[in-house]
């Protein structure tokens, strides 16, 4: 099992990135790097590049509304190269809020235009002659009816380090999640709760993995969440740090019927916490809505407490098919993030 983390912003992004650069020397095998609505991904991610020498890099996630499927082609070659062949693209529809209300872009059929930027993005990087592709939403080169007719079938210039690129899909649906088991290399669920996670997506899972490509290999898992290690009750109490943002998530992240993280809770089973969540975090009670937040699924979603038991969530998260344990390390005492995943490493054997 690999160790993975998604790097923290909190102190500037020269300082996280240090951070990266001593978790790395520790044994930490990946680093996702956010885009959302701060600072572009690509950019962190470069100057990442640049400070490491073993680690993975990964953007968790770059949205696919935000740039054309050649152009996250060209991204994720360049990265690639600048790694050295460590760059995995991490891709994801994001949501209405940030696509319509941050980019400006109608956020529609983000199943079918998934599907089709993978595509794309795989025969840049084979680069087995010029670039055509006719689908609903993309046409490359462009019809001829629909700009100046003088569009012309290209070839990327720059030869990629990898003819194929690891692509990772964050979804949460029964569609996208279906379409990331049959396609895609990876699977970026949020909110992962292991012990649950078959009964929302066990059946999706499946469907997709009966139609998947041999050569993709198995589905590689990317989930966690909060580390902390240690006996006291300072330990266990991290994982009350949780509450802010699943609330966040389930209680903010999209209007009522329209929020996906929403819909897991439900399915989860905390169907009526998960709605007292949304009404009190919707009118502004956002202190209340992390209040009614189940204790339990902030104990399933973390790994916080003495090493035995970490080691048991540990279990938990492989039992589920998860293949890289994605944490984020708050230390207690004396402790440092790099001892952390030092030591969650050598749990997960």
């Amino acid at each position: 099992m690999k160790i993975a983390t998604t790097m923290s912003y909190s102190g500037g992004f020269a300082q996280s990135a240090a951070a990266v650069v001593d978790m790395e020397k520790a044994g930490l095998d990946l680093v996702w790097v956010a885009e959302a609505y701060g600072f572009d991904g690509p950019s962190l991610m470069g100057y990442l590049a640049a400070l490491t020498e073993r680690i993975e890099i990964a953007s968790g996630i770059m949205p696919i509304y935000t740039r054309t499927p050649t152009l996250l082609a060209m991204t994720a070659a360049g990265l690639d190269a600048l790694s050295d062949g460590r760059f995995s693209l991490g891709l994801g529809a994001s949501g209405p809020q940030v696509i319509e209300g941050f980019h400006g872009v109608p956020y529609n059929a983000p199943i079918g235009r998934t599907r089709e930027i993978i595509d794309i993005c795989r025969e840049v990087w084979r680069r087995e002659g010029p670039l055509t592709h006719e689908g609903p939403y993309y046409q490359i080169p462009l019809d001829p009816t629909k700009g100046t007719g003088l569009g012309k079938a290209l070839k990327i210039i720059a030869h990629p380090v990898r003819p194929r690129i690891p692509i990772w899909l964050a979804a949460l649906g029964d569609k996208n999640v279906e379409l990331t088991a049959e396609i895609a290399e990876g699977w970026l669920p949020l909110l992962f709760i292991p012990e649950l996670a078959d009964r929302v997506w066990g059946e999706s899972l499946a469907k997709g993995k009966a139609k998947r490509a041999p050569e993709l290999g198995e589905l590689q898992i990317s989930a966690g969440g909060l580390l902390a290690i240690g006996d006291g009750e300072d330990v266990i109490k991290v994982r009350e740090l949780a509450r802010s943002s699943i609330a966040l998530y389930v209680g903010g992240m999209g209007a009522p019927g329209k929020n996906f993280y929403n819909d897991v809770a439900v399915k989860y089973g905390f169907e009526q916490e998960a709605m007292q969540i949304q009404d009190l975090y919707l009118s502004g009670r956002k202190a209340e809505a992390e209040a009614a937040v189940p204790d339990e699924f902030l104990e399933l979603s973390t790994l916080c407490g003495p090493a035995g038991y970490v080691a048991e969530r540990i279990a938990a998260f492989k039992q589920a098919g998860v293949t890289q344990l994605n944490v984020t390390p708050i230390p207690v005492g004396d402790q440092t993030a790099p001892q952390l995943i030092e030591t969650v490493k050598g749990l997960a054997g």
